[in-house]
């Protein structure tokens, strides 16, 4: 029975071989993916900015999952202080460049993926030669500059936004639908906090950063699939000392720079 959906859908042509059918055969069984999902899941191009914490295992996913095609951005180099929670490096790979270190990891987890590395910062220079070619945007910075950089952007250009944010023990997750009318993150957040919070200043239990990364790739494939996600316009909170994972909605706000409200 495997076999002849494979061979129906090889008359559609549709780049899927049996060998590619039975490495993602678990997902392509359930009903909510099945063939034609998995195909979109493989025509789908994503783009992930930063790969730390949070970009490592959401690469690792997607790449497991079978997206074909996906953009890393990432300037930095590995660090020591970096592998307890940045699950794609080593040792061996100090002072090698982040982007190009996972890039082989995700090769080895899926051949058949597309990774393009974009080894710089992303800036108002940059940015749109670097997004323009991805529908959604993965946000796995540590910066609340980069974040509004990215936020601007996406609004403005009307990409889909999953961003993500973590700190000590305790993790957020946004997602922006700005194909559509609806707040963004500077309705959540209209201005910068004079200190930052995140990895470098105040610490990271290292499943935290598992398990947000984790989240980003759901919400990813749940987009992809077109799911029903009522995960827009809110905002997930997950504590991991007390276990708990709570949604705030995220209203417009009427003096938001970005007009939301209009």
């Amino acid at each position: 029975a495997l076999m002849d959906l494979v061979q129906q859908e090889s008359s559609k042509q549709m780049n899927f071989n049996f060998k590619e059918f039975k490495r993602f055969e678990k997902q392509i069984i359930l009903k909510k993916v099945g063939i034609h999902g998995q195909k979109e899941i493989k025509k789908a191009k994503i783009l992930i900015v930063g790969m730390g914490g949070l970009g490592c295992p959401l690469l690792t996913y997607l790449a497991a999952s079978g997206i074909g095609d996906i953009g890393i951005v990432d300037h930095d180099k590995v660090e020591l202080s970096n592998l307890n929670r940045q699950i794609l490096f080593n040792y061996s790979d100090l002072n090698k460049s982040k982007v190009l270190k996972a890039k082989d990891s995700a090769k080895k987890t899926y051949k058949n993926i597309k990774i393009k590395t974009f080894k710089s910062r992303l800036t108002s220079k940059n940015i749109k030669s670097i997004l323009k070619n991805y529908k959604i945007i993965c946000d796995g910075t540590d910066n609340y500059e980069t974040r509004y950089l990215i936020n601007d952007f996406c609004k403005k250009n009307k990409k889909i936004l999953i961003s993500a944010a973590i700190s000590r023990f305790d993790g957020h997750l946004f997602k922006f639908d700005f194909t559509k009318k609806g707040p963004c993150y500077r309705c959540f957040m209209p201005d910068q906090p004079v200190l930052e919070n995140n990895c470098e200043t105040e610490g990271i239990f290292s499943p935290v950063a598992g398990i947000m990364g984790s989240l980003q790739a759901n919400e990813v494939l749940k987009t992809i699939l077109n799911l029903k996600s009522d995960l827009n316009t809110n905002i997930l909170i997950f504590n991991s000392l007390k276990m708990t994972l709570r949604k705030i909605k995220i209203s417009k706000n009427k003096n938001c720079i970005n007009k939301c409200k209009e």
